[in-house]
């Protein structure tokens, strides 16, 4: 039997978001989806050669996973728990200074909405949480933690959500994550994955690059329609 007891190495895990490229592929990976190494070594902007040796200690370390279609290999992170890594270091590290437009437009974009892996983040992600609760959806369970209300369960349906296969996952169900941009909680775990997912099949929400949502003109006003009871 496994001892329990066991120690952790911090130090191991720390070196390896302590090197600039290695964080820059990361970051880009933390919307959920996956890219080939070609992409990575752009965002990151080192070679192919370096590219391939970081991620190779990504992969080695259980923070990406690799998967093949035909001779292609893509790379994403191996779950929600290193997109919360990303976003707790977002909350304490230093600003870095704006120097374009398109910078500046950039950083809007992803304070205003965004994926946080697969769940909604930034202001509308705040935004939903607290719609949420003030509708009566959700509730608190203790500081972090939420569960469903009858008029959540009446609600979920009406975005083809399965509410009983949802409560039966293994994954968090719905928890506080302090937004680095709002300083305020969004919602991380299965329900809020379902719930992003169910905006974008609606046009609610769209994708732009990389982490960056475009809000429908209409998203306030489904919101109110679907939580109004």
């Amino acid at each position: 039997m496994d001892d329990p007891v066991r120690q952790l190495d911090l130090a191991a895990v720390g070196a390896l978001f302590g090197d600039r490229a290695r964080v820059a592929m990361l970051r880009a990976r933390a919307d959920g989806r996956a890219l080939p190494a070609g992409e990575l070594a752009a965002a990151a902007g080192v070679s192919a050669a370096t590219t391939t040796a970081h991620l190779h200690r990504l992969v080695d370390a259980g923070l990406l996973r690799v998967t093949r279609q035909g001779r292609h290999r893509y790379h994403e992170l191996s779950g929600p728990e290193v997109a919360a890594v990303l976003e707790a270091l977002a909350r304490v590290a230093p600003s870095a200074p704006i120097r374009s437009l398109r910078q500046h437009r950039d950083a809007h974009a992803l304070s205003e909405a965004r994926t946080c892996y697969d769940h909604l983040a930034g202001r509308c992600g705040v935004e939903l949480r607290e719609r949420l609760l003030t509708s009566g959806a959700l509730q608190r369970v203790d500081d972090r933690d939420h569960r469903l209300t009858g008029h959540g369960d009446r609600v979920l349906p009406d975005l083809d959500i399965d509410v009983d296969r949802l409560r039966a996952t293994r994954r968090v169900f719905a928890r506080s994550c302090l937004d680095w941009t709002q300083r305020h909680p969004h919602l991380a775990g299965a329900l809020p994955a379902a719930i992003t997912h169910a905006f974008l099949e609606r046009g609610w929400l769209a994708r732009t690059n990389g982490r960056g949502l475009r809000v429908s003109p209409c998203y306030r006003h489904e919101l109110d329609l679907l939580l109004t009871p």
